[in-house]
């Protein structure tokens, strides 16, 4: 038989997904939700709007210096007893990880576009590790043995009473198909808990890493990143180059953008990690490793970012605060979820597909189902000009570029 072409494969999910009747119940109770509270949010703290030109340009700026902030942030870490490393690759930090990991390892592991990027938990599985995706979203998505369909919620997809039935799987106990969502994140917390206790590795990403201190900025309100990177005795964390910037001031400002526009007046938690645990209460010596982690390492992933950034237009895409309010705004992915998309979605997508995956076809696919609309600039905080890159990038293609 002969073996379907990627471009079919895309076109037969794509068209699958729109007349999907369950995704559709999903999506459209998630973007009723998620444009209200980003409306609430802005009108209680309008102040955003003036901040998120600000965090443009600083975005413009630490962009072209990817490479020097790399290494000063690098700097910083190792002054505090933590380690940094460059890989220029996702197989370079698959490495590097593994190196630190080892195997037959019980791994809690945060929410990570970048992982994802890389399929960082599933190498690790493969090598003989535990590894429990501890962000209930990707805690189902995990179990459904599925992919993320959006970056801030990868769960979007998946119906209320879909997660009772795979729960009641999971945990050996029967959950009611119309179980209260209170209930389903309760039964979720019961059988993870120990395993923040028991584990010998944390795993992060991070949103936005200030240079001049190596301080990581993590938003959440789960809380389970917070007890990933500090009940474990290591913590490692993937974060992309593009998400330095050079001053702790300057990642405050884009904290606070990002937050506001991924729907929150106010996250539950933000964790700034600038090293492993350490106290100075005896005899005024500092000694690392108290009550969190004994080590800290940070692997700053380069695949492609430094080359995304000498495009004119393309490099736009590295601007990203990754807060997700484009998809909500997007036509075609309020019927199809992140079916429109690879590791990162929409049009948008399509740029880090062709430049930083190098998959040319997948590309093609996502860049010629984009409507360039502009719909999702119109949200942007940083107004990411996306009809424009996927213009650019459909001549690119065409050209054979």
């Amino acid at each position: 038989m002969k073996k379907q072409s990627g471009f079919k494969t895309y076109r037969d999910e794509i068209y699958t997904a729109a007349h999907n009747d369950r995704l559709r119940l999903a999506l459209s109770r998630a973007v009723k939700s998620f444009r209200g509270n980003v409306k609430n949010a802005l009108a209680k703290f309008p102040h955003t709007v003036e901040l998120a030109e600000e965090v443009q340009k600083i975005k413009e700026k630490a962009i072209p210096n990817m490479e020097k902030l790399t290494r000063q942030a690098i700097t910083a870490i190792e002054a505090n007893q933590g380690k940094g490393y460059i890989a220029r690759t996702p197989e370079e930090a698959l490495k590097i990880i593994s190196d630190l990991v080892g195997t037959k390892k019980l791994i809690v592991k945060g929410k990570s576009m970048t992982g994802e990027e890389i399929g960082l938990r599933e190498h690790l599985e493969k090598i003989g590790n535990e590894v429990y995706e501890t962000d209930l979203g990707e805690f189902i998505i995990q179990n459904l043995g599925d992919r993320p369909m959006h970056i801030l919620s990868p769960s979007i997809h998946v119906p209320r009473e879909d997660v009772a039935r795979l729960f009641s799987k999971i945990m050996g106990q029967e959950i009611a198909p119309d179980a209260q969502i209170e209930e389903l994140v309760g039964v979720a917390r019961e059988y993870l808990r120990d395993k923040f206790f028991r584990a010998d590795i944390g795993i992060s990403g991070a949103n936005v890493v200030a240079a001049d201190t190596g301080t990581l900025f993590i938003i959440e309100n789960e809380g389970n990143i917070r007890l990933s990177t500090s009940a474990p005795p290591v913590h490692i964390t993937l974060v992309g180059m593009e998400k330095l910037v050079p001053t702790l001031s300057d990642a405050f400002k884009v904290s606070e953008v990002t937050w506001r526009y991924a729907n929150y007046t106010v996250p539950s938690y933000v964790s700034l990690i600038s090293g492993p645990s350490k106290t100075g209460d005896i005899e005024k010596v500092t000694t690392y490793g108290a009550h969190g982690p004994k080590e800290f390492h940070v692997i700053f992933l380069d695949g492609g970012r430094t080359q995304l950034a000498k495009y004119p237009h393309l490099k736009q895409a590295l601007y990203c605060l990754r807060c997700g309010g484009c998809l909500y705004e997007c036509p075609v992915f309020a019927v199809t979820a992140g079916h429109f998309g690879d590791k990162y979605f929409t049009g948008i997508g399509a740029v880090w597909a062709a430049i930083v995956n190098k998959d040319k076809e997948k590309a093609a696919s996502l860049a010629y189902t984009c409507l360039t609309c502009g719909r999702c600039r119109q949200r942007c905080p940083m107004k990411i000009d996306v009809p424009e890159m996927v213009i650019e990038l459909r001549k690119m293609l065409a050209e054979g570029e």
